[in-house]
């Protein structure tokens, strides 16, 4: 069994590197891919784990591009974890989430919801930094008794349009997908039914998008054969995964029940130059 959209503690997940493997293991997958969010932080961990579990870990990322002012998830897989153009992207990322999370701590603080961040950044922006993010904002605006859970905390302070939230600055998908190309590797738009930029898409294709993520955990049957259909359409391959984060959230029970099949991982991985 397949799973290429796993996160760990080195970005938003609360599952080290190896205990997330070591459940994927026990939960029966054979193929999987750390995808953390802008940073490749766990994969030697993860990689040390699997090699030990017999598992095959792909190297990949999850890189977030901006689109008119909205977040676009974008799975880069196969790639170089070492390649110089890509580690300085990806250090140049964690660094701007660095700054967002700065501010948008400020502005908690004049809502009278303060938290204390800096514990949250301890970990510096090096090469193989941990990533932060806003679910990490939620974690701590819980902890401080300001939010119920983290769904709480987004829908009244820090999501897309909340008091406290701060757009992102970023890269576009075009220039995402250039700079993965570039280093070898090949990208799939994450869960594009939640995303919902169906008229960006054919846009991407163009651009060098390799496949759609048309199997997750937030799809329903008919999301999953429309994006398939549309995979096609534009000559795109299927990648798939849970998105699974830990034992906290909505994807709790997803690990090893949303899987890719093998054919669709054979068409994927054929794209590999």
């Amino acid at each position: 069994m397949i799973d290429l959209h796993l996160h760990t503690t080195a970005s938003d997940g609360n599952l080290s590197p190896a205990a997330l493997v070591a459940r994927a293991a026990a939960a029966g997958l054979t193929t999987i891919s750390v995808t953390d969010h802008d940073t490749f932080a766990g994969l030697f961990e993860a990689r040390t784990a699997a090699g030990n579990l017999g598992l095959r870990i792909v190297n990949g990322v999850e890189i977030t591009a901006i689109e008119n002012e909205r977040d676009v998830h974008l799975l880069a897989y196969f790639v170089d974890p070492a390649d110089p153009g890509l580690t300085s992207f990806l250090l140049r990322q964690r660094t701007d989430r660095i700054r967002r999370i700065r501010e948008i701590a400020r502005r908690l603080a004049t809502l009278g919801c303060p938290i204390d961040v800096e514990p949250l950044l301890a970990s510096t922006p090096s090469s193989d930094g941990r990533s932060v993010g806003r679910p990490l904002l939620a974690d701590a605006l819980v902890a401080a008794g300001h939010a119920r859970d983290r769904r709480d905390a987004f829908d009244r302070l820090i999501g897309n349009g909340g008091p406290a939230f701060v757009p992102r600055i970023g890269a576009t998908p075009d220039v995402v997908i250039a700079l993965v190309r570039d280093s070898g590797g090949i990208i799939s738009l994450a869960h594009p039914g939640l995303t919902q930029i169906d008229d960006v898409i054919p846009r991407l294709a163009a651009a060098g998008l390799t496949a759609l993520e048309a199997r997750h955990s937030d799809h329903d049957a008919d999301t999953e054969k429309r994006y398939r259909h549309m995979a096609a359409g534009l000559g795109l391959a299927v990648s798939g995964g849970s998105d699974f984060h830990g034992d906290s959230g909505h994807r709790i029970g997803m690990l090893g029940t949303v899987t890719l099949p093998a054919e669709d991982f054979a068409l994927l991985e054929a794209r590999v130059r």
